[in-house]
């Protein structure tokens, strides 16, 4: 389980928007909604430049009912590909080494398979499908809206993944910057919900990243919890 959640992790913190935001999405070259959707593509092909000259940790949370299962710091940097690597620094569990047997070891089991569900499903809203998206577009499923706050906008997709399901950016306008990411979605049936949600935050020298991560099942109440956080530029 702790490597698929890693990869997931990575994933999420690395947002493959620019395919999302890319030319292929088919919108007139007045719209606003194409004018937001170059903006953030802008926005992210320099921050990642800035974010490379980073080293950081992150410290990765898996808790039941608010109950902390595990907890694992990672030391981070970005790739040649753009994607976080990660070297483990250190992990803690709340169920120790020991082998363990009974209805007790059996629950934990299931919550681990649980874990590994929502997680496979996080996976498939990381990183977006331009073409995807564009078939969204012409249904009538991509909309720029207002997000309830002056100086911020909203690009909001529909049926993404599954029926039903939501997939939303916010956006500051000015300065203009990429905000959240937020996902709605389900496993096998609507009741059985699971939402993902990245916030951003800046360094002092303005560049952006993702400061949290959070994955909810919410059928179990397991939560999958990353914080960001000792940036220090590289030697």
């Amino acid at each position: 389980m702790k490597h698929r959640l890693s990869r997931l992790v990575a994933l999420i913190f690395g947002l493959s928007l620019s395919a999302l935001l890319c030319e292929r999405v088919a919108l007139a070259q007045s719209s606003p909604l194409q004018q937001k959707v170059a903006q953030v593509r802008q926005l992210l092909a320099a921050n990642r430049q800035q974010l490379a000259r980073y080293t950081w940790q992150m410290q990765e949370t898996i808790s039941v009912r608010g109950e902390v299962k595990q907890l694992t710091v990672y030391q981070v940097q970005l790739g040649a590909d753009g994607k976080p690597v990660k070297n483990e620094l250190s992990q803690s569990s709340s169920g120790g080494t020991q082998r363990r047997f009974g209805i007790r070891h059996r629950i934990e089991e299931n919550y681990k398979d649980y874990a590994e569900q929502i997680g496979s499903l996080a996976q498939s809203y990381a990183q977006l499908n331009p073409s995807r998206v564009a078939q969204l577009y012409a249904q009538g499923q991509v909309a720029l809206r207002s997000a309830g706050s002056p100086g911020y906008a909203q690009i909001a997709i529909s049926g993404y993944a599954k029926p039903g399901d939501s997939v939303v950016l916010t956006i500051a306008t000015n300065p203009k910057a990429l905000v959240s990411y937020y996902v709605s979605s389900y496993l096998s049936v609507p009741s059985d919900a699971v939402t993902m949600s990245v916030h951003f935050s800046k360094l002092a020298d303005g560049t952006r990243y993702a400061s949290s991560v959070t994955v909810n099942g919410e059928s179990k109440s397991l939560t999958i919890t990353d914080h960001s956080y000792d940036f220090e530029l590289k030697g």
